[in-house]
């Protein structure tokens, strides 16, 4: 069967893993749920000396998800959440040519990031500028790209899941109609 693939991207804070696991709970037959960050994250050195930076190993990681899932073979949406560029989600895709997948971005206002990284998530290391800076790029890449884009801001995380499930039906729908066209055009040629 062919991968359905969505990815739900981010910076820290704006509700991706958390709202991901909030809809795996819900038991959807439908959807598979999947952290990036569930493998070993080397550290800076390791990522350094054998891969020649931070963002290279990103790329490589990126592209040994798609793999992954690309091999589940399922009925179901595989839903990867992290972060990543989407450029490197894209090239991995072409790379192993995936037909159908689809992107979107949890973003939320500075103060609420901050607000959540300091408080609830206790990583106030994590409310940098660099951190600023990474969904500042995230935000004009999905601007750039067309990508859909959830603000999680003054949303609950129900809203949050709910939302990022409609997606799940979108990706289900977007190939329920692929499939039937190429049925009707395959049986349309005999």
């Amino acid at each position: 069967m062919t991968p359905q693939l969505l990815f739900v991207i981010g910076a820290s804070g704006v509700g991706k893993t958390a709202a991901t696991r909030l809809l795996e709970s819900r038991g959807h037959a439908d959807v598979t749920c999947h952290y990036f960050d569930s493998i070993t994250i080397p550290s800076a050195e390791v990522m350094e000396r054998d891969f020649g930076g931070g963002e290279r190993w990103q790329e490589t990681a990126t592209s040994d998800w798609v793999e992954r899932l690309v091999a589940l073979d399922q009925g179901a949406v595989a839903l990867l959440e992290g972060q990543t560029r989407p450029s490197f989600i894209r090239a991995a895709l072409d790379r192993f040519a995936v037909p159908r997948s689809r992107l979107i971005l949890l973003d939320c206002d500075a103060s609420t990031r901050s607000q959540r990284l300091r408080g609830p998530r206790g990583q106030p290391e994590l409310d940098s500028p660099r951190m600023g800076q990474w969904a500042a790029y995230l935000r004009g890449q999905a601007d750039a790209l067309g990508l859909p884009v959830i603000d999680t801001s003054g949303l609950a995380l129900g809203d949050v899941a709910d939302r990022i499930y409609q997606h799940v039906q979108t990706v289900i729908r977007e190939t329920r109609y692929t499939e039937r066209g190429s049925s009707s055009i395959a049986g349309g040629s005999s």
